[in-house]
């Protein structure tokens, strides 16, 4: 009995040992980090001190992308949030890139058997070294199960969370330093826009939350009726944390006229699926797809439209999407006056808004997006600038007004920006708001409920 005692207390010491190691290990991690930024930060002022000095906004964007993942995505944050942001730091940061050079396949192989415990050749007939994709937070392969099933795996790059969770403490703290010393900053609520960042960046480092995304989008398909439209199923015994198994998609992305015509002779059908499927989803899913650029829509080869990458995703109030959907109903019929009463009231203002002469400005604006190069939707660099052009347009136009958006106003607009232009490149024919197969308000009837029409 003394000898289980015994053995007992032993592993309760090794166990509490391990946990200490990772707990020392982890802040000497952080500190290094820690370190690592400042020791950037240094050059950087370093060379300004020396004469090196361009633009505030340029030596931001290159500084961060120094500083690797976290500050790559912030930048990118910025560059999507012109209601936040000067309009110099968002035209700047479109050329922040998220290219990563690919990991070694070891280091895939390491991740996948330290977190699904077992050999790679166990948990698959095959897994392809050469990676599909790589990105700064995960790296992603083509493989087989053993049943022969086609699969996809996501394996999350090594310690990505903790060089996340190092940056941004460092980074609100230095917030909430800056709010201190310049009270009138405070009012952009900067430490509030890390924290969101952070929870936003964390969750999508969470690939349990990703699986669990895509089984709710599949549900809400199914619920729905919907049969034009899919999202891979996950396959949750090959899943965990850092790495998520799905199904692999064979198809065409949605973007591509020229590949796409040889699977339907109705690209214009196409779309339609995807935008009743996506607008739906506002108010009949819990969350919507945050990220519909190219590359993120697929024709597949049986006629479906596949939604893929639910790692960011959005949530919206009822009462939000309501002003929003009058909105965008204005855009459609051309009731630039209804455009700007919805403005006023989405946007954040104590002042009184002078509607008549919002409506002029928006007047201005309309001439512009018409001017618009559709074609340059299907080149992806290219296709952020247009976007964010005009949303920072449009933003300025509100501010110029006493107006200030929320965020999941710029969000969405985003969303539905990429989806204009995709109907311009692909149906110019098409008019989205006044094609009755088009349901830009799915979801919602005239007292706020929902319904699917």
């Amino acid at each position: 009995m003394s000898d289980y005692s015994d053995i007992k207390d032993m592993k309760a010491w090794l166990e509490g040992e391990r946990s200490g190691v990772a707990l020392a290990l982890n802040t000497a991690r952080g500190g290094l980090r820690i370190l690592e930024t400042l020791g950037v930060i240094g050059r950087q002022g370093l060379g300004w001190a020396l004469g090196n000095r361009p633009p505030v906004p340029a030596l931001l964007r290159t500084t961060f992308e120094s500083l690797g993942t976290t500050y790559i995505k912030l930048g990118q944050f910025i560059a999507s949030s012109p209601s936040i942001f000067p309009e110099e730091y968002v035209e700047e940061f479109q050329r922040c890139l998220d290219r990563t050079p690919p990991l070694p396949f070891h280091y895939i192989r390491d991740t996948i058997e330290r977190e699904l415990g077992q050999p790679l050749e166990e948990l698959y007939q095959s897994v392809d070294p050469k990676p599909l994709a790589s990105a700064s937070i995960a790296q992603v392969h083509a493989a087989k199960l053993k049943n022969g099933q086609d699969v996809v795996v996501k394996v999350q790059r090594p310690g990505v969370r903790n060089v996340l969770l190092t940056d941004f403490n460092f980074l609100y703290f230095a917030a909430r330093i800056t709010e201190r010393l310049a009270p009138g900053l405070s009012r952009s609520a900067i430490s509030g826009v890390v924290e969101e960042l952070q929870a936003g960046m964390l969750e999508e480092c969470d690939f349990i939350k990703e699986a669990n995304n895509l089984k709710a989008f599949n549900a809400f398909l199914r619920d729905t009726g919907n049969t034009r439209a899919v999202a891979p199923e996950p396959v949750m015994s090959h899943t965990t944390g850092k790495v998520l198994t799905m199904e692999r998609f064979f198809g065409v992305p949605l973007t591509d006229m020229n590949v796409l015509r040889k699977y339907t002779d109705d690209p214009a059908e196409t779309l339609i699926s995807a935008l009743n499927t996506w607008f739906s989803s506002l108010m009949l899913c819990d969350f919507f797809h945050a990220d519909v650029h190219a590359g993120n829509l697929m024709l597949l080869e049986d006629g479906r439209v596949g939604f893929i990458d639910f790692g960011i995703v959005g949530r919206i109030r009822r009462e939000a999407w309501d002003g929003m959907a009058k909105f965008f109903d204005a855009i459609g019929r051309g009731d630039v006056r209804q455009m700007a009463e919805a403005m006023a009231v989405i946007g954040m203002t104590r002042e009184e808004v002078d509607v008549d002469a919002l409506t002029r400005d928006i007047e201005n604006l309309q001439g512009v997006l018409g001017q618009v190069d559709p074609s340059a939707l299907v080149q992806a660099d290219r296709n952020d600038k247009e976007v964010n052009r005009l949303l920072m347009d449009l933003v300025k136009i509100g501010e110029g007004h006493g107006i200030r958006f929320p965020r999941e106003f710029a969000l969405l607009l985003k969303q539905f920006l990429y989806f204009d232009r995709y109907v311009q490149v692909l149906a110019p024919e098409m008019d989205m708001f006044s094609d009755n197969r088009v349901d830009i308000f799915a979801g919602l009837d005239d007292n706020g409920g929902g319904m699917l029409h």
